[in-house]
């Protein structure tokens, strides 16, 4: 306890936020032997003595104000606890020294009251903007903690066993349990940074990003990303008093500027979604290989419908993943080979109704059938003009030429009503340009531009 204790006063006396925060970070893999230490032989009376002692009775000690030495005790104290129940479930204490039986839940529980002491320091006990970073680390790991106890949750299968089975019950509905009690606490740090009065370089609101990507992350867990959209207001409303985000850290902007043109694409609104994927891209880190490809996964389905654009194998090659769901549609579209774009729609379906991408996708195949009759446009060749003089692409194109194309490209008979039910869906989209003589058997086009954005 005496040099986590040491470590506080050091980074407080510096006001130094992020080694603040990192007096709180329970992460064994780096700071086994610290956390062990500080646990010593589990004994709380122990523990606040020693808590207590180094706050208000050691010489050293930091002269603060009576209200906020409470809130950090308070909040050391609930840190050595939550460390217990971590140290027990990873299996890293001896049998005597243990909490009573270990559980992710158990440290969800304990987690939480840290996170709530964090949360009253700042509504409470006037912590200072410096010591924002450990808000950070309080959510952070309190979603990392939910999620986990969750998992243990349904592979235990406690919910069902533990409890009598009724008419009403919904397993599903408690699979995300403890996630989805992280997000109304994950929403009070949100509200404790976004309702700040302070001045703007004394305010809490130096937090909010951060507060937002950890709700949009978890909401999207949880499979509701349309709460992300109540975020999206509040910020909004309160726009006037708040930083800009360009001043706010760049991962923090890229992650927010990731999930608006995730929610944007989830409403369709393509365009919109393509300027702010656009942004997070150029702003991503180039080493950062996860998050672009990420990214990706949303743009590559934008370029193709906003501006008819596949990815290149040389943009994906650092992206196996990508590689192998995109590039197989990438090359049907560019082949027009209709058959090929349903295998490869079909051969990634899970992943892309995972990543909420199939239906865009599967928009796709009007480019490659745009593609298709294209060819067999230009396949056409030319004919006299009018003044018999001059050479014009044909322009009146048969019926079954365009149904023979489609029979060849899909593999499947189709008709000739199917055929002009294509042909009409493909000028209503604007994909082409002309229309149907269904008397002569025709399709008459148009003379310029006939496949607008191919430069035919």
């Amino acid at each position: 306890m005496d040099s986590l204790i040491r470590e506080f006063r050091t980074a407080y006396t510096g006001m130094k936020g992020d080694r603040l925060a990192e007096t709180l970070r329970p992460d064994t893999q780096i700071y086994l032997d610290g956390l062990l230490a500080l646990w010593g032989r589990g004994n709380i009376r122990d523990a606040t003595s020693d808590i207590n002692f180094l706050f208000y009775t050691e010489p050293s000690r930091l002269r603060l104000s009576q209200e906020e030495t409470a809130g950090w005790v308070e909040i050391y104290l609930a840190y050595w606890k939550a460390v217990g129940e971590i140290l027990a479930v990873e299996g890293h204490l001896p049998s005597d020294s243990k909490p009573s039986k270990s559980s992710w839940t158990k440290v969800y529980e304990a987690w939480k009251g840290l996170t709530l002491q964090v949360i009253r320091g700042y509504t409470h006990y006037e912590f200072e903007n410096w010591t924002i970073p450990c808000l950070y680390v309080a959510g952070k790991y309190l979603r990392i903690f939910a999620i986990r106890a969750d998992a243990e949750r349904k592979s235990n299968n406690e919910d069902i066993t533990a409890t009598v089975m009724q008419d009403d019950f919904d397993p599903e509905s408690e699979e995300n349990k403890l996630l989805e009690d992280c997000t109304r606490h994950l929403n009070r740090i949100f509200q404790t940074c976004l309702n700040d009065r302070a001045p703007l370089e004394e305010s809490r609101k130096w937090g909010i990003y951060y507060a937002i990507n950890l709700l949009f992350k978890s909401y999207f867990k949880l499979n509701s990303a349309a709460l992300s959209k109540n975020v999206l207001r509040a910020i909004q409303a309160g726009r006037g008093d708040m930083p800009t985000i360009d001043r706010f850290p760049k991962s923090q902007q890229v992650t927010f500027k990731y999930y608006e043109g995730v929610l944007s694409f989830l409403e369709e609104n393509y365009v919109d979604a393509e300027q702010r994927l656009t942004t997070a891209w150029q702003m991503c880190h180039k080493d950062a290989t996860h998050n672009l490809e990420l990214i990706l996964t949303y743009l590559i389905p934008c370029h193709l419908l906003t501006t008819h654009t596949l990815p290149s194998a040389n943009l994906l090659r650092p992206y196996p993943r990508l590689q192998q769901f995109f590039l197989p549609l990438a090359t049907a579209i560019k082949n027009a080979n209709l058959r090929a774009f349903d295998i490869a729609l079909r051969n990634g379906e899970d992943e892309f109704i995972k990543r909420r991408i199939y239906l865009t996708l599967e928009r796709g195949r009007d480019i490659a059938m745009r593609n298709l009759l294209r060819k067999v446009f230009l396949a056409g060749g030319f004919e006299e003009g009018k003044d018999g003089t001059s050479l014009v692409r044909r322009s009146r194109i048969p019926i079954a030429e365009f149904a023979a194309a489609l029979k060849i490209s899909s593999g499947e008979d189709i008709d000739s009503d199917e055929v002009e039910c294509l042909l009409a869906n493909m000028i209503y989209k604007n994909l082409m340009k002309g229309y149907i003589a269904r008397e002569r058997g025709f399709v008459v086009l148009s003379k310029t531009g006939a496949f607008p954005g191919t430069m035919v």
